[in-house]
């Protein structure tokens, strides 16, 4: 499991990648790059990764359900992933 800070560190560079999102695409419009590199390194939307909402796994997390495999297969045999069930051939 991911510590805290992990956790945390990934939300708030969710956050600002949103909040300057209208900046940054202005600023490449005009193809000012000297401006677009004075905003903050965690706005750039290349610095977030995936990470599973429930433990905060980075690795192996699937981008339908924001979850990692290990997640999923057991809310999936339990049942709370709508649509999913175990494959059998």
């Amino acid at each position: 499991m991911a510590t805290k800070a992990w956790v945390s560190k990934q939300k708030r560079r969710a956050e600002l990648v949103g909040r300057y999102a209208e900046i940054r695409r202005q600023l490449k419009k005009e193809k000012n790059f000297a401006a677009l590199a004075k905003l903050p390194r965690d706005s750039s939307p290349t610095r977030s990764h995936n990470r599973c909402q429930l433990t905060g796994r980075s690795k192996g997390v699937l981008r339908k359900f924001k979850v990692s495999r290990i997640m999923l297969r057991e809310l999936a045999l339990a049942g709370k992933i709508p649509g999913v069930k175990k494959a059998s051939w």
